[in-house]
């Protein structure tokens, strides 16, 4: 299962998708000086397998790429942050 990533400067995604089937997405918008996690949604199939986290992990990966931060609207992304310090270095609150 691997996770994609998709993005055209104003909003991006990462996803999930097998079969031509989207199981999982996080998508993101752009601010000015980050980006922000909008939405996360795991389809019924993956619930319950960290699904969720693993776009988290994803995205925080690819920002450190990019020394780009991210802040959460989205209550699920937000709360893997604050259980997470070890994201802290991208965290923009």
């Amino acid at each position: 299962m691997q996770i994609q990533h998709e993005d055209d400067g104003k909003h991006g995604r990462f996803f999930i998708k097998e079969n031509d089937e989207e199981l999982a997405e996080m998508v993101y918008e752009w601010c000015p000086s980050h980006i922000n996690i909008a939405h996360t949604e795991v389809s019924d199939k993956l619930k319950g397998h960290g699904i969720g986290g693993k776009l988290v992990a994803a995205a925080v990966e690819w920002a450190r790429e990019r020394h780009l931060k991210i802040s959460a609207t989205c209550t699920f992304a937000k709360a893997v942050f604050e259980k997470k310090p070890e994201y802290g270095d991208v965290y923009f609150h």
